[in-house]
């Protein structure tokens, strides 16, 4: 769980995104980002033994800062809003599929899968997909799956208005083969994280993502010859 003081923080951050008020407020971000850390510990120590491939995972390794890189943006604010959790086997530099969990006032999110991959990997799933589309079948009709998740994120910013190149267009998986992202999502309302037990009931469903990190990460571990 999250103490309301966070969300507070993050509330009253959002309507004085500057640096002068950040500064002010230090003594509360420091509170905010202990808080934070600890949410994340608790979150690993709930998924762990659920999936081992995060074993390694370390606190600093799954969290965000709070500055936004704002280099590219037309929105100049200096601060994030909201906070994330992302868990996954992919260590520094080595792009994995994993679990994701968005905290944000009228936004919160779960999610898992591989999110906007670089070509070479976007190519790798795909292919996988094509030739080994019912192990993908048996992930997304599981019926714990189907309950939380529904199927994979498919929408008009996600996906390809026509098949990409060296598929036919009958392929049975054709909708899932123009997909440029393979995530999976549930929203939540934010209210749920200052309970109790919001770690434990979100890792419960996080796992169900498992078997769709897994068949992701296969692809992506496949020597190409």
């Amino acid at each position: 769980m999250l103490a309301k003081e966070s969300l507070q923080f993050l509330d009253d951050l959002k309507k004085n995104n500057n640096r002068e008020w950040f500064q002010d407020n230090k003594k509360r971000y420091e509170v905010f980002k202990k808080d934070y850390h600890q949410l994340v510990s608790d979150f690993l120590d709930a998924m762990k033994p659920l999936d081992p491939s995060l074993e390694l995972l370390e606190v600093k390794n799954c969290t965000f800062r709070i500055n936004r890189d704002i280099r590219f943006s037309k929105d100049k604010s200096p601060y994030k809003a909201h906070l994330g959790v992302w868990m996954s086997c992919g260590m520094k530099g080595l792009n994995r599929a994993g679990y994701y969990v968005h905290i944000e006032k009228g936004a919160s999110f779960i999610a898992g899968g591989f999110y906007s991959p670089e070509s070479e990997d976007l190519k790798k799933v795909r292919k996988e997909i094509a030739f080994f589309y019912e192990d993908l079948q048996e992930i997304l009709s599981d019926k714990n799956f189907k309950k939380e998740f529904g199927s994979l994120d498919i929408n008009e910013n996600n996906s390809l208005k026509s098949m990409p190149r060296g598929y036919e267009k009958d392929h049975p998986a054709i909708e899932f083969l123009k997909l440029k992202s393979f995530t999976a999502t549930q929203v939540y309302d934010i209210s749920e994280v200052t309970q109790k037990d919001f770690v434990k009931k979100i890792s419960q469903k996080l796992i169900a993502l498992k078997p769709l990190n897994e068949f992701i990460n296969r692809a992506l571990d496949t020597e190409e010859f």
